[in-house]
């Protein structure tokens, strides 16, 4: 009988062992120790991210975020982080999409906290979760009908100690468990597939130790899905005007602000726009701006219709209205005739202006030129073109709407750099990225 018994243990022993190695096995590295290989610096300078002693170091500087080259759906994350500085900020996304949302350094995507010493009526130092720019999850342990999600317990250790975070997403459904407990959950999280990411937010901090589980998931509906890498590349790195021609009339005017770009209208030289270093023949670019500004002059300008021709009076005159003065704009393969208009007009922003205006081209022509509709932000909010150039041909979307579609541009170059243009006017641009498509 004890023979068996113990025959029974043994085998119970072994299918336990063998159960845990199972476990085990199934978490892979998500961060090899040496490099940053399978990771994306999205929106960071090229210093802000790196690998040291085993560990992947951030300075905190610009505001941005480094994530993983592919997308995860159900999946157990395991990590350390530690920050080399008290009240230091940072953060882990899960189901972000590719690339910073609209006006932010940051991503749609669930974030969790990975702060630092400090505590308020509306955030904690131990483990918050919550949904940021568009994403949208239940809180577990909310507050005031709000859709963070605090932590039950206290539990992480002050800096410069090192934490261990393991981070469960399955189904919607996600779980912080804080150096060995679980204290922070939430539910319905949308979206529920995405990358993942680690957030550079101000100050200096470690990972190391990331492994990842992944877990069977079934498929999801479209608006479930996070935004998918399209090859966009940054040209703004936060940091400094690396990638665009810069002579001394433009320094300390077009101004790196981390992840903003400011210009204050002044620039001096022959030319005071910034160009690209580099040239472009078919791409599509994406540019957040804003006007960041005080205009409260304004001047006379043609009422334009959606032909584009000008607004008469009864007797043939021009119609006027004032408009603030406020104006800039993006030159496309370095035409400026080509050029992509922002300005405060009644017609809204993205007018090819050279080419409506000019009497030598077709009606269809120039009224392709002119906005379909206005789709602006008001002033002080930020908007987001995307601007696809193919052959001779631009369109133009605008906050997601399409204001120019396929309009001709004849005698536009094959290739040429892009431009943000100096009309005199302050304006903040943010998140500049461009893919090419002649290669595709």
């Amino acid at each position: 009988m004890q023979r068996i018994v113990t025959a029974i243990v043994i085998v119970l022993l072994a299918f336990s062992s063998s159960t845990m190695a199972d476990e085990t096995d199934k978490f892979v590295p998500l961060f090899n120790g040496h490099d940053l290989s399978g990771w994306v610096n999205v929106n960071c300078g090229p210093d802000t991210w790196s690998v040291k002693d085993g560990v992947i170091y951030c300075t905190g500087k610009p505001i941005g975020e480094l994530r993983t080259e592919r997308m995860y759906q159900n999946f157990i994350l395991e990590l350390e982080w530690r920050h080399l500085k008290p009240k230091g900020n940072a953060g882990v996304f899960v189901w972000a999409d590719a690339l910073p949302a609209r006006g932010q350094p940051f991503h749609r995507a669930i974030e969790v906290q990975v702060l630092d010493g400090r505590e308020g009526s509306w955030f904690t130092s131990d483990g918050d979760i919550f949904p940021i720019h568009g994403a949208s999850m239940t809180p577990k342990n909310g507050r005031d009908g709000g859709s963070r999600a605090f932590p039950t317990e206290k539990r992480s250790k002050p800096s410069p100690e090192w934490n261990h975070y393991r981070i469960e997403c399955i189904d919607g459904a996600i779980s912080l468990a804080v150096n060995g407990k679980v204290v922070t959950q939430g539910t319905d999280g949308s979206p529920r597939k995405g990358y993942i990411c680690l957030e550079s937010e101000g100050s200096p901090i470690e990972f190391r130790n990331l492994k990842i589980k992944e877990l069977p998931g079934k498929p999801l509906p479209p608006e479930q899905v996070a935004q998918v890498e399209q090859g966009f590349q940054c040209l703004y790195n936060g940091i400094d005007l690396a990638g665009w021609r810069v002579h001394d009339g433009l320094v300390g005017h077009w101004k790196p602000s981390d992840w903003r770009l400011v210009y204050d209208g002044k620039a001096t030289g022959a030319d005071k726009n910034l160009w690209s270093e580099e040239s472009y023949a078919d791409f599509q670019l994406i540019v957040d701006w804003r006007w960041n500004g005080k205009y409260d002059k304004t001047t006379p300008r043609p009422v334009v219709l959606p032909s584009g021709e000008h607004a008469k009076n009864d007797d043939g005159m021009d119609q006027q209205i004032d408009v603030p003065i406020a104006d800039s704009g993006i030159y496309l393969r370095g035409h400026s005739k080509a050029q992509v208009n922002i300005w405060q007009w009644p017609i809204g922003s993205g007018e090819i202006w050279g080419y409506r205006t000019d009497r030598n081209l077709s009606s269809e022509n120039r009224a392709a030129a002119t906005p379909a509709a206005k789709a602006d932000q008001p002033v002080g909010k930020w908007n987001r073109f995307l601007i696809t150039v193919v052959g001779d041909e631009v369109t133009v979307e605008l906050n997601g709407q399409v204001v120019i579609d396929k309009c001709p541009l004849p005698g536009i170059p094959a290739e040429g750099p892009i431009a943000l243009q100096h009309h005199g006017d302050p304006i903040e641009f943010a998140n500049i990225f461009v893919r090419r498509l002649d290669a595709e």
